[in-house]
């Protein structure tokens, strides 16, 4: 079998990642195979030395890529050679020896709390449009609860729990975790529902679908987004992950505990969620250097 068909199904059966996450992996991959093809007229694994990659990274470099992007090809041929070196497909794992380029902490993009209002929950429903309703419905829920896109699309109706006001998440890794809301979004939800109710309804399980009674889709959810945020933010940067950065950002903002965060947003790692923190100590520093009269003097 292909390596990369092999690595693929180890992906997605043992590791449990999502098609979109697989699909990104062998991308890289596949990127440094033709480079390697084109410039060296490499075809096979077996052999290579870190200079064939730093030879890629320094070119990919060269055109512009940011080292961000550099780490992550280098992350996704570290675990690819790993793999085939586990199976004894390689003798080496020529990565081991690359180092990886420094990247500048970046702070995450977030929309102001009084950005995020959203639509009153009055009983009547002829005058709201489904299209219009669902959109307010998906922005707030990818607010008040932080989850991903993906986690979002694949939520079924059963996983809300009205009586606790929790509602259960399949995440990453198919790991589930408990979400808590409140009254705000209660009322949101049920009111969707029942308007979802008069759909020509194709999925009986889905929670989120369109006017066409179809399951969301990436884009879809995309584009809502980003138009809702549009109209009320000018913001550069409108994607759903920005409602997730909002939420755990405005949670540090009000001293929401690191671990607590860090739970809600199913991270496997706590330094994956310690990026919010630097946010509110940036914050802070802003309130400070414009509030304090002592605070510019040199």
């Amino acid at each position: 079998m292909d390596s990369l068909l092999l690595y693929n199904n180890y992906l997605i059966a043992e590791k449990r990642y999502s098609t979109h996450t697989a699909e990104a992996y062998l991308r890289d991959i596949q990127q440094f195979m033709d480079y390697l093809n084109s410039v060296y007229q490499i075809t096979r694994t077996e052999g290579l030395s870190h200079l064939h990659l730093r030879s890629w990274f320094a070119s990919l470099s060269a055109n512009g890529m940011e080292a961000r992007s550099i780490r992550r090809k280098i992350s996704s041929l570290n675990t690819f050679f790993k793999f085939l070196k586990k199976r004894n497909l390689i003798s080496n794992n020529p990565v081991s020896k690359v180092i990886t380029p420094k990247i500048k902490k970046r702070l995450p993009f977030t929309v102001r709390e009084s950005d995020l209002q959203f639509e009153g929950h009055e009983n009547k429903l002829s005058t709201d449009s489904y299209k219009d309703f669902l959109a307010d419905t998906i922005v707030q829920t990818l607010y008040a609860l932080g989850i991903r896109r993906s986690e979002l699309i694949n939520l079924r109706i059963k996983d809300v729990h009205f009586k606790n006001n929790q509602l259960k998440v399949l995440g990453k890794g198919g790991k589930e975790r408990i979400i808590p809301f409140g009254q705000e979004l209660r009322l949101k939800l049920e009111r969707y529902l029942i308007m979802r109710n008069e759909l020509e309804v194709k999925d009986e399980n889905v929670l989120f679908l369109l006017a066409n009674g179809k399951k969301l889709y990436p884009k879809a959810v995309y584009l809502m987004v980003n138009n809702w945020l549009k109209s009320r933010t000018s913001l550069s940067k409108r994607s759903p992950h920005i409602l997730r950065h909002s939420f755990a950002t405005h949670l540090a903002d009000n001293g929401a505990e690191i671990n607590a965060i860090k739970e809600l947003l199913g991270h496997a790692n706590l330094s994956a969620t310690q990026i919010y923190t630097h946010n509110s100590i940036e914050q802070l520093r802003k309130s400070y250097q414009q509030a304090h009269p002592r605070a510019m003097i040199k």
